[in-house]
């Protein structure tokens, strides 16, 4: 299965005149998520690593503990026009049968549901929660250098420039999995699903690091992990620094270059220049008139 990108055309306007040449964009297909027979969700992909995909979301929506829950996964039939089996239905067996449900996490910034149930049903489900760090997890240096390192290896963005990037580093800064996809929480469902395969869960030694936005959804999934960080290239919402002091784990956005915003668990990060100095590691919220 290669459908990761395709082709369309297109009229580009340039200083030197209009051009019409085709474009590699990056394809978004939707994935029916079966359990036992029966559908569970629907959730726009990139097509490719939809088992790592299937793994992470099962996990993070503590509907499987480990990765041997899943007896298999199987693409049901479903063709396209060309006659091809689209692999877009996904049925999975499960070793001990559960009930099959709504999604019980926000899935989107304009799902109303109320902020505070939402903590606290996140902060009550985790299997593997957050300890105190006994020293420091990252310096700042090391911290700065991820998303750097992460975009080098965006091998589908460089060609399309429409793909978001989730990657999980070691503490030393070793890029352990990274995983694309048109969807930043499927990115970090996948690289998820890799660990839990991997018997990488939890994960109180590594980091993810997200080539987007902090949502509540991305935190949420990274508290059911048991992932201690979670830095990001662009900004988080309210409700992701809620939930993330909540739940004790380190927030960082705007990771751009050698500058960054910690929101919250500073104390898993030894700061430049101040190698005894122990952050605060409280947080506020600040309300914008």
């Amino acid at each position: 299965m290669t459908r990761v990108t395709t082709r369309r055309p297109t009229l580009r306007i340039t200083a030197g005149g209009p051009i019409r040449r085709p474009d590699t964009l990056a394809v978004e297909e939707p994935l029916e998520i079966r359990l036992d027979g029966e559908p569970l969700t629907v959730t726009m992909r990139t097509p490719g690593d939809d088992i790592d995909l299937v793994h992470g979301f099962l996990f993070s929506e503590n509907l499987i503990e480990d990765a041997q829950d899943i007896v298999s996964a199987r693409y049901c039939a479903g063709t396209g026009p060309d006659g091809q089996n689209t692999y877009n239905l996904l049925d999975i067996r499960l070793r001990t049968a559960v009930p099959v449900r709504p999604r019980a996490f926000v899935t989107s910034s304009s799902c109303g549901v109320c902020g505070k149930t939402a903590l606290d049903e996140v902060t009550t489900r985790t299997r593997h929660p957050l300890r105190a760090p006994a020293a420091p997890l990252v310096d700042t240096d090391l911290l700065a250098r991820m998303p750097r390192e992460l975009r080098s290896r965006q091998k589908v963005f460089d060609t399309t420039g429409g793909l978001h990037a989730a990657g999980l580093f070691s503490a030393t800064g070793e890029l352990l999995a990274v995983r694309e996809d048109v969807g930043r929480h499927n990115a970090v469902d996948k690289v998820i699903g890799w660990a839990l395969q991997h018997r990488r869960l939890p994960a109180p030694d590594l980091i993810l690091v997200v080539s987007s936005r902090a949502s509540f959804e991305l935190v949420q999934k990274a508290v059911m992990a048991g992932i201690p960080l979670l830095a990001v290239v662009s900004a988080p919402s309210s409700l992701a620094v809620d939930l993330a002091g909540e739940a004790g784990m380190t927030l960082v956005g705007f990771l751009r270059g050698d500058t960054m915003n910690i929101y919250t668990g500073a104390e898993r990060i030894r700061l430049a220049g101040a190698p005894d100095e122990v952050p605060d590691s409280g947080y506020e919220t600040v309300a914008h008139r």
